[in-house]
């Protein structure tokens, strides 16, 4: 037999050892490529045009709380009508020790009043703007669906009451604000809060669950000016602002207002950043964030999370085991707001120690040991 003869005779050998490592080698790409491409179409999902429920159930009035406190979990199978009322109260507030603010509040706190219902409910919000306001107000609520987010029908007037409806048809953690003109003005005098639309099968169980809220005060006086101060656009306008605090002044989520736990406890801190122009750095000095819900979003959490970014207008979900006792301190981790500007706040768990998590070997300030 020729060479060439017995080089075209081996061919079909070849092609055939060929096709068998492609289809070895192929297959399972081929899975894996469309593995992917399923995951991606999840991770798109079909846009769903949301509809109202049909089979609204009863009513109730709505628990509302003032920070850092959250109102129970909602424990029904079926959405109802919920009755919210919040009252519009210009008052001075505590901004810093030996400082006021002139503050415009829903609730009559910095920040509002925490609003919780569930996904599906029919919501009936009455707004009262006491007679003794100097400003007509309205509300926005980011949780809405319709022009303005209901600002547009909830102009109030002094001394007058309005009321809306709206159907809580996307679950999430959402602010809401006046958006009065002019809007920066109204939010930056204190005017903002957060609602929760639970999702329909509800929230995993925790055992402590906290409101905080990020927000600027610009003010005519320099940071710590004593007496009663007031808005200074221009600083607004230029971003500069006097204080950065949590739940509405420096100091308020400490000493008497610090948070507090148990070794044990499971913790659910809804966060919200009202700005009006800051992105807040959120995170918890010796604690890292088993889950995060970025931008308020019901699903899809990162996991094992050091730092959260909140934009202006927007919120996070941190979730967190207490595994050791001690302080554990809330910042802003653009970190001069925390120790200068007051974006600072404690979590005080108790209980007992746990030397397999972390314990001191050697003291580097205590006199060294004898030799």
């Amino acid at each position: 037999m020729s060479p060439n003869n017995s080089n075209q005779s081996a061919l079909p050998k070849y092609r055939t050892i060929i096709i068998a490592v492609a289809l070895i080698v192929g297959i399972p790409l081929g899975i894996q490529a469309c593995n992917q491409a399923s995951t991606r179409d999840e991770g798109r999902r079909v846009i769903q045009i949301r509809q109202p429920s049909e089979n609204i159930s009863g009513q109730e009035v709505a628990v509302l709380t003032q920070a850092p406190n959250v109102p129970p979990p909602i424990t029904r199978n079926h959405p109802t009508r919920v009755i919210v009322n919040l009252d519009v109260v210009e008052k001075t507030v505590r901004l810093a020790d030996s400082v006021e603010y002139a503050a415009w509040t829903f609730g009559g706190s910095v920040p509002g009043n925490f609003i919780r219902v569930r996904e599906g409910d029919l919501v009936e919000l009455h707004m009262k703007n006491e007679a003794s306001s100097t400003m007509p107000h309205n509300i926005d609520l980011h949780g809405v669906t319709g022009p303005g987010g209901g600002a547009k029908i909830s102009l109030t007037l002094p001394g007058h009451e309005s009321v809306f409806t709206f159907s809580a048809m996307n679950p999430g953690l959402f602010v809401y604000h006046c958006a009065m003109s002019p809007v920066p003005m109204h939010i930056a005098n204190g005017m903002y809060g957060m609602i929760l639309v639970e999702p329909k099968e509800g929230l995993p169980k925790v055992d402590k669950e906290f409101y905080v809220m990020q927000s600027e005060f610009y003010t005519k006086g320099k940071y710590g000016a004593h007496g009663l101060q007031t808005l200074d656009m221009d600083k607004g306008v230029d971003e500069r602002p006097t204080y950065v605090v949590f739940n509405g002044g420096v100091g308020a989520v400490t000493g008497d207002g610090a948070l507090k736990a148990k070794v044990g406890d499971r913790i659910r801190m809804f966060v919200g950043n009202a700005g009006p122009n800051l992105t807040s750095s959120f995170h918890v000095i010796g604690q890292i964030f088993e889950n995060v819900y970025g931008e308020g979003g019901s699903t899809n959490a990162e996991h094992n999370v050091q730092t959260t970014l909140i934009p202006s207008g927007g919120s996070a979900v941190v979730e967190f085991g207490a595994t050791v006792p001690g302080d554990f301190i809330l910042v802003d981790h653009a970190i001069f707001r925390a120790f200068n500007k007051g974006t600072l706040g404690i979590l005080t768990v108790t209980g007992p120690e746990n030397k397999k998590i972390i314990e001191s070997i050697q003291s580097g300030v205590a006199a060294p040991p004898a030799k």
